[in-house]
């Protein structure tokens, strides 16, 4: 296998280059935007995919450098990740133990088709709420949960009863958790030339509690399921590449703050960087799969042991309920051959290459783009690691449109609950890679954590704190200029 892949690796780097000095001016910002940069048509680097980018399925597509025998386990992996689970006992022992409480069957019903989620598309009560997650959190009560909280052993606290997260669903015999309700309010913004947009704010309520009160204090962040391509090249960034972006105490005085997120690794048993999820919360891909797989599912595998899932004490008959748990799948419910696989098939689904990149309106659109500050936090480009066993993923210079780390974005989009380094305002910033492709795939325009902006240019209005000056850039251009920038975020 590696042997089959060396050779595309090591082209790669003795294009690139391997000493520092030629890596960092590879990587230095652009100033020639009268054509594309090397490499800028291909963002996943020899990964991004050969697949149709007109199809649905443009973000379920393997890694295009991949050889045969990763290809077969793509395949398995994301047989697994499609799966329907079963309660408890079944007859099919390799597929039960969902629950009892939960949010989706399958890993596929939040990340449809690999792509974005959505909040519900009603705004009654909904049926539809499978790819959008309530987070839930409360203060620290005492010195002990300061403690956890300022060494990153946990990232927040979950709420006594409901736990760490609302589960809108059950199984046969148990009470679902609750359920969202969602009321918006249109707020008008008058950009250069007269023209109006109308933002929608959302208001949150817990409703149909089926365990009792909640918390006074209890902290919400309803979340969409992000995209899923692109993934393991985000965890193939080597380390230093970010840091050398963050400016936590803003030394340079331009207004940005980048920080690193800094969380738990269940892998290396150690605080390290985040990289994943709305806040960064979680640090590999492996930890994020088993994670929602516990949370979303309430499937347990060995790196989460719990095959109640999110259940709390006050939840008694959740806890003592039937399991899927066996010797058979190393005494978890997801056994650690599958578990990888799933990981495996998570860490390589391919970024789609661009469209129209060096399309006049475009390369105007882009030099906007940086002029207008918004490349200060969605960082273009990096040069990826070495990958142990996936050569095809390892150093190769990548395009995904963030520097993964955390931004103050304002009032407007603060959710008001710590996690970890992160604070209530503060966000990661999320890869733009493939975004102007979220209709094809996903059937929507719905951006940001909790899909309140229903096209890009809501979503650059959005921004606030740190964002501001860039939101105020864009709103003061011309109406064909914010055409252009938009058109190239699309190309993306």
């Amino acid at each position: 296998m590696f042997g089959a892949a060396l050779p595309l690796a090591a082209g790669v780097w003795q294009t690139y280059g391997a000493d520092t000095q030629e890596v960092d001016a590879l990587l230095a910002p652009t100033t020639d935007f009268s054509k594309i940069e090397q490499g800028e048509d291909k963002p996943g680097g020899g990964a991004t995919s050969h697949g149709s980018v007109d199809s649905a399925n443009a973000f379920s597509l393997s890694s295009g450098n991949m050889n045969f025998k990763r290809e077969l386990d793509f395949k398995i992996g994301n047989s697994i990740f499609r799966r329907n689970w079963v309660s408890a006992p079944a007859s099919t022992d390799s597929t039960d133990g969902l629950g009892p409480l939960f949010n989706s069957r399958a890993c596929q019903a939040c990340h449809l088709k690999d792509g974005r989620g959505h909040p519900p598309l009603s705004t009654q009560v909904p049926e539809d709420s499978g790819s959008m997650l309530v987070r839930l959190s409360v203060p620290a009560a005492s010195a002990s949960d300061k403690e956890k909280l300022e060494a990153h052993s946990v990232n927040s606290l979950p709420e006594p009863t409901y736990g760490g997260q609302l589960q809108d669903r059950s199984i046969q015999g148990h009470k679902a958790e609750g359920k969202l309700k969602i009321e918006y309010t249109e707020r008008p913004v008058t950009l250069a030339g007269g023209e109006v947009v109308n933002l929608r704010a959302p208001h949150y309520q817990l409703v149909d509690l089926g365990y009792g009160p909640i918390s006074p204090d209890v902290m919400i962040s309803p979340r969409v399921a992000p995209p899923m391509i692109g993934l393991g090249l985000l965890e193939a960034v080597p380390e230093e590449q970010i840091l050398a972006n963050a400016d936590p105490d803003d030394q340079d005085k331009d207004g940005i703050s980048g920080k690193p997120q800094r969380v738990w690794s269940r892998e290396q048993e150690k605080v390290t960087l985040g990289r994943f999820g709305w806040k960064a919360g979680v640090a590999t891909i492996a930890q994020q799969a088993a994670e929602a797989f516990a949370g979303d599912i309430g499937i347990s595998s060995t790196m989460m042991p719990f095959p109640s899932g999110d259940c709390t004490e006050k939840q008694p008959d959740c806890l003592a309920a039937p399991s899927g748990v066996s010797p058979k799948h190393d005494n978890a419910e997801v056994r650690d051959e599958l578990f990888d696989l799933v990981t495996f098939y998570s860490q390589n689904l391919a970024v789609p290459p661009r469209r129209n990149p060096s399309a006049p309106e475009v390369l105007k659109g882009k030099e906007l783009f940086y002029k207008s500050g918004c490349a200060d936090c969605h960082t273009p480009k990096f040069m990826t690691g070495d990958v142990p066993g996936q050569p095809h993923l390892s150093r190769d210079l990548i395009y995904p449109y963030t520097d993964i780390l955390l931004h103050d974005m304002g009032e407007g989009l603060a959710d008001r609950r710590p996690e970890g380094a992160a604070d209530g305002y503060e966000w990661r910033t999320p890869p733009l890679w493939a975004v102007g492709l979220t209709e094809t795939v996903s059937g929507h325009t719905l951006f940001l954590h909790d899909g309140r902006a229903r096209n890009i240019t809501e979503a650059i209005l959005w921004h606030e704190g740190e964002g501001k000056a860039s939101r105020d850039a864009f709103a003061e251009l011309s109406k064909e200029d914010r055409e252009r920038l938009v058109a190239f975020v699309n190309s993306l």
